[in-house]
């Protein structure tokens, strides 16, 4: 990388390499193993003993490696236990069956074993329990959440109907690598509506031996616990640099499921690898390296759509919302150790995109692990830690993960172990990442590029469709032109000041004793001249996070227009269905809005439940979710009476297109607004960003003299 820069950055590279240990790195990744809260299935849950038992073990190993400042940062969140869940059952040749049963974070206990009637739900919709009554009793579903509806709407269903608890088998979607595989993800639910999970092969006997009934007695001993209010423990450590008011973050979580070795034991020791690395090559960096072990990343808040990264969000949004501004880049890694493609990838902030490509062009990195190279892709998911980090205004990045069968077949299993481990893998993340980490080390000013920001708002316009509406559009596409003409100016300048910094710290490596003092003394005033533009680029990241950023009702990251301008097409697509008689086709459309295609499956108490934590609870339950929905229609009655209409052959729809044509005009103020919305708050990006390239006053002169 950079390999005009001269020979002392590649001695210091080439030091760092030799001491790159993945040995150490993977038996770390399995001394975390031996923590668990479950003594079957593993688990080391948000807030359990097992999780704070790991937090000191990483913290001694960080102290033991020789970072500084070793401390455990305690956070706010809502613990889960998961001790066991066992079911026994009599099979159909009349056997006792014992099954281990996966959990859920939810509150459920048994005084040993206790019995049951389990009945069988479907796929525990609201038309599965038509005539049945499960009052008391344990419900088996199955459930597909990466095709169907996430695990909290079957969950909700069953509480409300009275049952003790739903278990819940994966007909597909995860766990797809083997019949005995259990599944957990995040509830996104109540905890007084328990769950628990069982594998495909075991809901198969336990069918079995339900033929003709539907139900039968069962022995099921449970203990989960979750708890509100408690705390937990981020572990942070530091490679101090010359300057302290500079910092690089590298992250990864250690809460987990089951064992947990790629997600997410491999990359807390790859992260720990990578400081070790650069301790034992002699690396002296100029900004702060700091390494923080996030706990409760799985979960950590009850009845919030937003329950996961919770450990990540407190660090940067109540611990430590002064890091905002301070942290130039944060790395975060997970699920390090296996290839999930012929291609790698690094997904990071559209503004970094441009100087990790530029970092990674020419090199061949990862050619013999990758053989179609490395891609860096934009903007970050919402899926892991680097979400919260660069909505709170810390420019962040991943190695991508969601790539491959992985995440459908051995995510979140008790297979997510070392049998899928790639040692070749492993070492080329050690290798990359420490090698990036130096590269933003020797910048002066952090090399944002808000070009390819506005590249991309111009590409997620729709023109022909602003200007049917009047929501002028044309503007907007002005607008972000002038945008990312002045974010590639802004670029090019920070890019010069940068090669001068990396001039001047090469120049001090070649140098010793007093002569290395004056020009490591010209380098810090060179930088302490560049903070102003630093502080103004950091603002602005945070400025468009703030007001760019959202998100729609399946968690995916879009711009404010978008979910909006989706929804009018729809409703179009529904109201010209309509009146041309095809009642079918306009339920097709109404199930893309929003979230309402809960409707079509659930009881409306479950559907408002589900709508209104997210549009009626207060920010600190929605952590990094909160603002990032901004409209909902409301469109449960409108199915239901389409429905009615269908079942009974009714072609008069005048009643639902005067609701929909209702809707549609609400969707439209919507737009209208969010356009102008867009088109304020890209003039503004563009005031600061014409005074960074225009005013003469700004100490970023004296920078690029």
């Amino acid at each position: 990388m950079h390999k005009e820069e001269g020979e002392c950055k590649l001695k210091e590279e080439e030091a760092y390499l030799r001491a790159v240990d993945v040995d150490y790195s993977f038996h770390l990744a399995k001394r975390m193993e031996q923590y668990k809260c479950n003594e079957a299935l593993g688990y080391r849950t948000a807030g359990s003993r097992a999780e704070w038992e790991t937090g000191e073990m990483i913290r001694r190993e960080m102290e033991a490696i020789g970072l500084e400042r070793v401390r455990k940062d305690e956070i706010s969140l809502d613990s889960w236990e998961f001790k066991q869940a066992i079911l026994r059952f009599h099979d159909a040749s009349g056997q006792m069956k014992e099954c281990q049963l996966g959990a859920y974070q939810t509150d459920f206990h048994t005084d040993g074993f206790e019995e049951f009637t389990i009945v069988c739900g479907g796929k525990g919709t609201a038309a599965d329990y038509v005539g049945a009554d499960v009052s008391g009793k344990l419900v088996l579903a199955e459930i597909n959440q990466r095709e169907e509806w996430w695990i909290n709407f079957p969950v909700y269903e069953a509480h409300i109907r009275g049952a003790a608890a739903l278990i819940a088998v994966q007909g597909g979607g995860y766990g797809e690598v083997d019949d005995t595989a259990l599944n957990a993800q995040d509830i996104g639910g109540p905890a007084d509506a328990p769950a628990f999970s069982m594998s495909r092969a075991d809901a198969r006997a336990l069918k079995e031996s339900m033929a003709g009934t539907g139900e039968k007695k069962v022995w099921f001993c449970a203990d989960s616990t979750v708890k509100t209010g408690a705390v937990s423990y981020n572990i942070v450590g530091e490679i101090p640099g010359r300057d302290r008011e500079s910092m690089i973050l590298l992250s990864a979580h250690y809460d987990s499921y089951f064992s947990g070795f790629q997600d997410d034991n491999a990359a807390v020791a790859l992260m720990l690898g990578i400081g070790r690395a650069l301790i034992q090559s002699g690396y002296r960096p100029e900004k702060t390296i700091v390494f923080c072990a996030m706990a409760a990343e799985e979960w950590g808040m009850a009845d919030s759509k937003y329950d996961w990264s919770t450990g990540a969000w407190q660090q940067v949004s109540v611990v430590h919302p002064e890091w905002r501004g301070k942290v130039a880049a944060d790395f975060n890694f997970e699920l390090p150790a296996h290839a999930h493609g012929k291609k790698d990838a690094i997904r990071t902030v559209y503004e970094y995109a441009d100087f990790l490509e530029s970092l990674l062009k020419g090199t061949g990195v990862g050619k013999d692990v990758y053989p179609e190279g490395v891609a860096v892709l934009c903007p970050v998911e919402t899926m892991s830690d680097d979400f919260s980090m660069a909505i709170s205004g810390i420019p962040s990045m991943v190695n991508d993960f969601t790539s491959g069968q992985f995440m459908e077949t051995h995510y979140h299993t008790q297979f997510d172990n070392d049998d899928y481990y790639d040692e070749a893998v492993y070492r080329f993340h050690h290798e990359l990442y420490g090698c990036l980490v130096m590269a933003f080390d020797r910048t002066a000013v952090a090399p944002l590029n808000f070009e390819r920001l506005f590249l991309a708002l111009k590409d997620s316009l729709d023109l022909d469709y602003s200007e049917k509406t009047g929501a002028g559009g044309e503007r907007l596409k002005e607008l972000t032109e002038e945008g990312a003409r002045l974010g590639k100016a802004v670029y090019e300048k920070v890019c010069r000041i940068n090669e001068n910094y990396r001039r001047i710290l090469r120049e001090a490596k070649e140098k010793q004793g007093p002569d290395q003092i004056q020009i490591y003394r010209r380098a810090k005033e060179y930088r302490e001249n560049c903070r102003e533009l630093e502080t103004v680029l950091m603002k602005l990241f945070k400025k468009e996070q703030d007001s760019f950023v959202r998100l729609d009702w399946h968690d995916e990251v879009c711009f404010p227009q978008e979910a909006v301008r989706r929804n009018l097409k729809l409703v179009r697509t529904a109201v010209e269905c309509l009146e041309n008689g095809h009642g079918r086709c306009a339920l097709e459309a109404i199930y893309g809005i929003d979230n309402n295609r809960y409707a079509f499956q659930f009881d409306e108490e479950v559907f408002r439940h589900f709508t209104d934590y997210v549009m009626n609870q207060e920010a600190g339950r929605l952590q990094w979710g909160a603002g990032r929905i901004v409209h909902h229609e409301n469109l449960f009655h409108l199915v239901q009476l389409l429905k009615g209409k269908l079942e009974e052959e009714d072609e008069d729809f005048t009643e639902e297109l005067l609701i929909l044509k209702r809707v549609e005009e609400n969707q439209l103020a919507c737009y209208l607004d969010d356009i102008e919305y867009m088109n304020h708050a890209i003039e503004k990006m563009i005031q600061k960003l014409k005074e960074i390239t225009e005013n003469e006053s700004w100490k970023v002169t004296d920078c690029t003299e």
